[in-house]
């Protein structure tokens, strides 16, 4: 859902700046995510970016043998999204403007309404700092977002400022690599293009930029992770534990590093607990 929102807008900025400018790209994205938000909160805790998905594995608040379930289906929506612009969106808006050439580079490219491409004024490491930096940020907030004993968001408005993040990350930080943030949002539909006729240019431009969408988040997002726990998350007094929390059901009990490096910094006595998964579900995973 996201991606068919998010790709559809970048492809009318491309082929027609009369329908489409950057403003309604980031638009796209960002209200993508929050309606992907509102549809599978609840279900599965809106999964939708496998940066975010390792982050929270790595830090404990997902167990990892759901990570491998949860990728399959980020990549898997995410091809059938770039097919489903290609072929019921821009076919022939595509060739029209790039005059019957599929072209990854020069002034009729098209391969950058599907994924991300190194500008000029970029080298590969800028880069890839770039996205790991981004990605940071965005896990940062995430948790700030979630975190019912911090400043979180208001019950009911969390999937409108978790899009509302989105947007800004665009908005503010787009000029330099377009802002993938999400391997599944750059690989799946850069597999498309090379099947659909773009040709091996779509991995090996800018020196071969496609595993940078990949790598550059997840270490980003593990990262901005650490950063809130260790320095906003530790500081946060904490609920005690009560013994009925560790019993919950079909839940998995489990005590989120948040609460164990509070415990471990500020040397309390007891253990305390993070608020119930199911409370914020939506919101760390996505």
């Amino acid at each position: 859902m996201v991606q068919v929102f998010g790709l559809g807008s970048v492809a009318h900025m491309v082929l027609n700046k009369k329908y489409g400018s950057y403003l309604g790209v980031n638009l796209g994205f960002g209200f993508g995510v929050t309606m992907g938000l509102h549809m599978a909160g609840r279900i599965s805790g809106a999964h939708m970016n496998t940066a975010v998905s390792f982050a929270n594995c790595a830090l404990g608040h997902v167990p990892w043998r759901k990570f491998p379930v949860y990728v399959l289906g980020q990549f898997l929506g995410s091809f059938l999204a770039a097919a489903t612009i290609y072929i019921c969106v821009s076919t022939e808006a595509i060739l029209h403007f790039s005059g019957g050439e599929l072209m990854v580079t020069g002034p009729v490219a098209t391969a950058g309404i599907f994924a991300t491409y190194l500008p000029d004024h970029m080298t590969l490491w800028r880069g890839f700092l770039n996205e790991e930096w981004l990605t940071g940020m965005l896990q940062l907030c995430l948790f700030a977002i979630t975190d019912q004993e911090n400043n979180a968001a208001l019950p009911g408005t969390q999937a409108l400022v978790i899009g509302i993040l989105v947007v800004i990350i665009g908005v503010s930080h787009g000029i330099n690599t377009g802002y993938a943030i999400n391997p599944s949002w750059d690989l799946p539909p850069s597999t498309f293009t090379f099947i659909a006729g773009w040709g091996k240019q779509v991995f090996s431009d800018a020196e071969n930029w496609w595993w940078v969408p990949v790598v550059a988040p997840l270490l980003g997002a593990s990262l901005g992770g650490i950063i809130y726990l260790v320095f906003i998350g530790s500081t946060i007094p904490r609920e005690p534990l009560k013994l009925e929390d560790s019993v919950m059901g079909s839940h998995e009990p489990m005590i989120s590093p948040l609460t164990l490096i509070s415990v471990s910094l500020a040397n309390r006595s007891s253990v305390h607990s993070a608020p119930p998964l199911h409370e914020s579900m939506a919101l760390e995973h996505f």
